[in-house]
């Protein structure tokens, strides 16, 4: 089987259940960044043994939500896809909350970095509030389950609590220094 079909050559392609859409479509876009997202949680995942497990089912749920934004809402596939759960929020919240009870309170912004493991994190929480901005856009137009949107929201807060339990040392920003 040939990797290429050809038929986006014109900028099209189809979503999941074979709606044919142009490539700078919302969804496109959306989706498109979760596959970024989990590409770069990849390269954070290959960088540590740490918390791989709660890297891989992260992937899992990104492509769950990957699926349901790809398929036409109005298509009967969508329903029989798997679906993104309140659970899977809770379960990120759970994570945060465990990493949150190792660090000190943080009274201050603080500049991303610290050593390499932490600025991937960093990447990983940019990359995540992108998506979620383009998966709100999509919302206005498209039907979106909105546990997707609180799923992305919490995922960046992870990231960022992750960043701080890897780093050695908050980089406070300090104005005017």
């Amino acid at each position: 089987m040939k990797v290429y079909t050809k038929t986006g050559d014109k900028g099209t392609t189809s979503l999941v259940n074979g709606t044919r859409v142009g490539k700078d479509d919302l969804r496109l876009e959306a989706y498109g960044t979760l596959d970024e997202l989990s590409a770069f949680i990849a390269v954070l995942m290959d960088s540590t043994e740490r918390y791989n497990d709660i890297f891989k089912r992260i992937q899992e749920r990104l492509l769950v939500a990957e699926c349901l934004l790809a398929t036409d809402e109005t298509s009967e596939l969508r329903k029989q896809l798997p679906q993104m759960e309140e659970a899977d929020v809770e379960g990120i919240e759970k994570f945060i909350d465990e990493m949150n009870e190792t660090l000190k309170p943080l009274n201050s912004l603080i500049i991303p970095g610290g050593n390499l493991l932490a600025s991937k994190c960093h990447v990983c929480r940019t990359v995540c509030r992108r998506a979620e901005r383009a998966v709100v856009r999509m919302s206005r137009q498209h039907e979106v389950n909105p546990v997707i949107m609180r799923y992305l929201n919490r995922l960046s807060d992870m990231f960022f609590v992750m960043s701080r339990v890897f780093s050695e040392g908050d980089n406070k920003w300090q104005p005017g220094q």
